[in-house]
Parts: C-alpha cells; structure tokens; sequence
C-alpha cells in the first residue's frame, strides 16, 4: 500500500486541527511538538489516540497536526476527529467501526452568544423590587 499524505480538518467548539497523515511508525507531532509535550495530561493523550487504538493501528503512521484556537479538551476532541476522518480516507473498511465509537461525529455544540442587557447569555441581572 502506497499511501501519500493524507489531509482531513477536525473541529470541537472554538478549535480546529488539521491532520495530515503519512505512513510511519505511529509519531504524532502536534504544532512541531510531540503529543506528549503538547497535551501533557495523559486523558487528552488518551482522546487523541482513541480512532488509533480502536482500529489498532497506533504504529503505522505518522500524524502531524497543525492546532488553532480553542481550549485544551476542544482541541484534543477535534484532534481525534480529524484523525478519525482520515483514518476512513486511508481505509473506508474501518468507518463502521470509527462510527459505532461516534468518532466521526462533528459535536455541534458552541458557546451560545452573550446577549444586550444581560450579563451572560441565559444569566439575567439579579432584580430588585425597590
């Protein structure tokens, strides 16, 4: 199997990464760093690994992404999807697997906006009678 790079974009609330995936031997490097420095808490190291681990093919690639924008877990969850999809791409034989885990599903929930004369987006200001 003769594979060039493969690029899919994962999103999770505020981040987005985008995943380029190669053969190798089961690197990934997050912003020129690898995961471990990048997502020192092992939990997010776990999240980004999950789409690997469940089509055990943690060692036959090499995964560079590129991370913007977002909070940690964000970030790490749109790592995973990004990965996720570009696992399907390489090999569409995985995707019923990919989806039974819900990996390849994009979570749709984002910050709900701060509206005018209010302090938060749900939140009122507290009332006073007199």
């Amino acid at each position: 199997m003769s594979m060039e790079v493969v690029n899919t974009v994962g999103r999770r609330k505020a981040a987005v990464a985008r995943v380029y995936v190669k053969a190798g031997k089961g690197n990934i490097t997050i912003n020129q760093k690898p995961l471990e420095t990048y997502f020192p808490l092992e939990i997010f190291q776990f999240v980004v690994k999950q789409p690997l681990s469940v089509t055990e093919k943690a060692g036959d690639f090499d995964i560079t992404i590129t991370m913007d924008g977002g909070g940690i877990k964000g970030q790490a969850e749109a790592a995973r999807l990004g990965i996720a999809r570009a696992l399907c791409e390489i090999d569409a034989e995985l995707r019923p697997l990919l989806k039974k885990n819900g990996f390849l599903t994009r979570d749709p929930r984002e910050v709900e906006r701060k509206k005018p004369g209010q302090p938060g987006a749900r939140r009122k200001f507290q009332f006073s009678k007199r």
